[in-house]
Protein backbone atom coordinates (compact mmCIF):
# COMPACT_ATOMS: atom_id res chain seq x y z
CA UNK A 1 0.00 0.00 0.00
CA UNK A 2 1.55 3.21 -0.97
CA UNK A 3 2.39 6.28 1.13
CA UNK A 4 -1.39 8.15 1.94
CA UNK A 5 -3.38 6.24 0.12
CA UNK A 6 -6.56 5.81 1.37
CA UNK A 7 -7.43 2.01 0.43
CA UNK A 8 -6.62 -0.47 3.13
CA UNK A 9 -4.90 -3.72 3.93
CA UNK A 10 -5.64 -7.06 6.04
CA UNK A 11 -3.14 -9.55 7.48
CA UNK A 12 -4.55 -13.13 7.90
CA UNK A 13 -0.89 -13.99 9.53
CA UNK A 14 -0.60 -10.81 11.91
CA UNK A 15 -0.47 -12.54 15.51
CA UNK A 16 -3.26 -11.29 17.90
CA UNK A 17 -2.92 -9.81 21.21
CA UNK A 18 -4.27 -10.84 24.48
CA UNK A 19 -6.19 -8.56 26.47
CA UNK A 20 -4.99 -8.21 29.92
CA UNK A 21 -7.01 -10.31 32.76
CA UNK A 22 -6.49 -7.43 34.80
CA UNK A 23 -8.35 -4.52 32.63
CA UNK A 24 -11.04 -3.34 33.79
CA UNK A 25 -14.71 -3.23 31.23
CA UNK A 26 -14.62 0.08 29.11
CA UNK A 27 -13.79 1.63 25.70
CA UNK A 28 -9.93 1.83 25.11
CA UNK A 29 -8.42 3.61 22.21
CA UNK A 30 -6.11 1.67 19.94
CA UNK A 31 -3.87 2.98 17.61
CA UNK A 32 -1.58 2.20 14.92
CA UNK A 33 1.50 3.79 13.84
CA UNK A 34 4.05 3.28 11.08
CA UNK A 35 7.42 4.63 11.24
CA UNK A 36 6.51 7.18 14.16
CA UNK A 37 3.34 8.02 12.44
CA UNK A 38 -0.63 7.67 13.39
CA UNK A 39 -2.07 6.04 10.20
CA UNK A 40 -5.02 4.87 12.20
CA UNK A 41 -7.14 5.03 15.53
CA UNK A 42 -9.94 3.03 16.76
CA UNK A 43 -11.89 2.02 20.33
CA UNK A 44 -11.64 -1.32 21.52
CA UNK A 45 -14.27 -1.91 23.99
CA UNK A 46 -13.81 -4.12 26.97
CA UNK A 47 -16.80 -6.69 28.29
CA UNK A 48 -16.89 -8.03 31.81
CA UNK A 49 -15.42 -11.58 32.21
CA UNK A 50 -18.31 -14.22 32.07
CA UNK A 51 -19.31 -14.63 35.73
CA UNK A 52 -18.26 -18.46 37.23
CA UNK A 53 -21.21 -20.89 36.59
CA UNK A 54 -20.27 -23.48 39.19
CA UNK A 55 -22.22 -26.84 38.04
CA UNK A 56 -20.83 -28.82 40.98
CA UNK A 57 -18.71 -28.62 43.94
CA UNK A 58 -18.55 -32.05 45.46
CA UNK A 59 -16.10 -34.04 47.29
CA UNK A 60 -16.37 -38.01 48.20
CA UNK A 61 -13.94 -40.83 49.04
CA UNK A 62 -11.59 -41.97 45.99
CA UNK A 63 -13.27 -44.89 43.75
CA UNK A 64 -16.91 -43.30 44.66
CA UNK A 65 -19.57 -41.60 42.13
CA UNK A 66 -19.32 -37.85 43.06
CA UNK A 67 -22.25 -36.05 42.23
CA UNK A 68 -24.41 -38.66 42.94
CA UNK A 69 -25.15 -40.65 46.54
CA UNK A 70 -21.60 -41.12 47.21
CA UNK A 71 -20.30 -37.04 47.28
CA UNK A 72 -20.59 -34.22 49.46
CA UNK A 73 -23.05 -33.70 51.29
CA UNK A 74 -24.92 -36.92 51.89
CA UNK A 75 -21.56 -39.00 52.32
CA UNK A 76 -19.62 -39.25 55.60
CA UNK A 77 -15.72 -39.70 55.23
CA UNK A 78 -13.38 -40.90 58.09
CA UNK A 79 -10.76 -39.07 59.64
CA UNK A 80 -6.75 -40.13 57.73
CA UNK A 81 -9.16 -40.88 54.61
CA UNK A 82 -8.05 -40.00 50.92
CA UNK A 83 -10.49 -38.23 49.26
CA UNK A 84 -11.40 -37.07 45.57
CA UNK A 85 -12.22 -33.01 45.56
CA UNK A 86 -14.18 -31.89 42.20
CA UNK A 87 -15.41 -28.41 40.69
CA UNK A 88 -16.67 -28.17 37.04
CA UNK A 89 -17.55 -24.77 36.00
CA UNK A 90 -19.62 -23.80 32.83
CA UNK A 91 -17.02 -20.02 32.63
CA UNK A 92 -13.65 -20.70 33.92
CA UNK A 93 -11.43 -18.16 34.00
CA UNK A 94 -8.87 -18.15 31.38
CA UNK A 95 -5.27 -18.99 31.83
CA UNK A 96 -6.50 -20.65 35.53
CA UNK A 97 -5.61 -24.23 35.04
CA UNK A 98 -5.56 -25.19 38.89
CA UNK A 99 -6.98 -23.85 42.02
CA UNK A 100 -6.45 -23.91 45.84
CA UNK A 101 -8.90 -26.06 48.27
CA UNK A 102 -8.87 -24.97 51.93
CA UNK A 103 -10.31 -26.46 54.97
CA UNK A 104 -9.35 -27.35 58.90
CA UNK A 105 -9.77 -30.76 58.52
CA UNK A 106 -6.64 -31.05 55.61
CA UNK A 107 -3.51 -31.81 56.14
CA UNK A 108 -2.70 -28.87 53.83
CA UNK A 109 -4.05 -26.39 51.16
CA UNK A 110 -4.24 -29.03 48.39
CA UNK A 111 -4.70 -28.06 44.61
CA UNK A 112 -7.18 -29.49 42.27
CA UNK A 113 -6.06 -28.97 38.80
CA UNK A 114 -8.01 -29.56 34.93
CA UNK A 115 -6.73 -32.21 33.09
CA UNK A 116 -5.88 -34.41 36.22
CA UNK A 117 -5.12 -37.40 34.58
CA UNK A 118 -6.37 -39.96 37.50
CA UNK A 119 -10.63 -40.49 37.06
CA UNK A 120 -12.52 -37.55 39.24
CA UNK A 121 -15.03 -40.46 39.48
CA UNK A 122 -17.75 -38.66 37.04
CA UNK A 123 -18.87 -38.69 34.08
CA UNK A 124 -18.22 -34.83 33.32
CA UNK A 125 -19.51 -35.05 30.05
CA UNK A 126 -21.68 -31.94 29.81
CA UNK A 127 -19.17 -29.18 28.68
CA UNK A 128 -17.79 -28.23 31.75
CA UNK A 129 -13.93 -27.57 32.81
CA UNK A 130 -13.36 -29.65 35.86
CA UNK A 131 -10.61 -28.93 38.49
CA UNK A 132 -10.08 -32.49 40.14
CA UNK A 133 -7.33 -33.79 43.08
CA UNK A 134 -7.00 -36.10 45.84
CA UNK A 135 -6.70 -34.85 49.05
CA UNK A 136 -5.74 -36.49 52.55
CA UNK A 137 -7.52 -35.73 55.96
CA UNK A 138 -6.27 -34.94 58.68
CA UNK A 139 -5.65 -38.08 61.03
CA UNK A 140 -7.07 -35.84 64.33
CA UNK A 141 -9.43 -34.14 62.98
CA UNK A 142 -12.62 -33.98 65.15
CA UNK A 143 -16.23 -35.68 64.17
CA UNK A 144 -17.85 -32.77 62.51
CA UNK A 145 -19.13 -30.59 59.51
CA UNK A 146 -16.31 -28.98 57.66
CA UNK A 147 -16.64 -25.90 55.27
CA UNK A 148 -14.60 -26.71 52.14
CA UNK A 149 -13.49 -23.86 49.99
CA UNK A 150 -12.35 -23.02 46.63
CA UNK A 151 -11.44 -19.27 45.01
CA UNK A 152 -11.65 -18.96 41.42
CA UNK A 153 -11.75 -16.66 38.45
CA UNK A 154 -8.60 -14.60 39.98
CA UNK A 155 -10.18 -13.79 43.28
CA UNK A 156 -13.59 -12.89 42.27
CA UNK A 157 -15.67 -16.40 42.89
CA UNK A 158 -15.73 -18.06 46.18
CA UNK A 159 -17.65 -21.55 46.30
CA UNK A 160 -18.07 -23.69 49.32
CA UNK A 161 -18.85 -27.15 50.11
CA UNK A 162 -19.39 -28.77 53.01
CA UNK A 163 -17.48 -32.68 54.26
CA UNK A 164 -18.95 -34.31 57.44
CA UNK A 165 -15.98 -36.19 59.03
CA UNK A 166 -16.77 -38.94 61.57
CA UNK A 167 -15.59 -42.28 62.14
CA UNK A 168 -12.31 -44.07 63.16
CA UNK A 169 -9.29 -42.85 61.89
CA UNK A 170 -8.05 -44.64 58.77
CA UNK A 171 -4.05 -45.31 59.64
CA UNK A 172 -1.55 -45.04 56.54
CA UNK A 173 1.34 -47.14 57.13
CA UNK A 174 4.84 -46.36 55.16
CA UNK A 175 6.79 -49.31 53.65
CA UNK A 176 9.93 -48.00 54.65
CA UNK A 177 8.69 -48.37 58.50
CA UNK A 178 7.50 -51.96 57.52
CA UNK A 179 10.48 -52.89 55.96
CA UNK A 180 12.42 -51.52 59.20
CA UNK A 181 10.59 -53.60 61.31
CA UNK A 182 11.70 -56.94 59.38
CA UNK A 183 15.27 -56.11 59.45
CA UNK A 184 15.48 -55.11 63.24
CA UNK A 185 13.52 -58.71 63.70
CA UNK A 186 16.10 -60.75 61.70
CA UNK A 187 18.84 -58.75 63.45
CA UNK A 188 17.76 -59.93 66.79
CA UNK A 189 16.95 -63.14 65.37
CA UNK A 190 20.91 -63.50 64.02
CA UNK A 191 21.95 -62.77 67.70
CA UNK A 192 19.77 -64.99 68.78
CA UNK A 193 21.43 -67.60 66.56
CA UNK A 194 24.89 -66.41 67.54
CA UNK A 195 24.57 -66.59 71.52
CA UNK A 196 23.20 -70.61 70.76
CA UNK A 197 26.48 -71.26 69.05
CA UNK A 198 28.81 -69.76 71.24
CA UNK A 199 27.01 -71.68 74.24
CA UNK A 200 27.17 -74.78 72.55
CA UNK A 201 31.08 -74.44 72.00
CA UNK A 202 31.75 -73.54 75.41
CA UNK A 203 30.00 -76.96 76.96
CA UNK A 204 31.86 -79.30 74.21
Amino acid sequence: MSQGAAESSQFPHAKGEDVRDDIAPGSYPVTATSNGRTVATANLTVVPVAPADIARFVAGPKGGRLGIDDSTPRVTVRPGSDIVVLLADYHPARNEDALTVKSEAFEGPPTIRTGNSDDPGCKCDDGATVYAGDITLRTDVPVGTYPLTVVSHHGQQTSTAQLKVAGAPVRHYQPWLIGGVVVVLAAVGGAVLVRRRRKTTATS
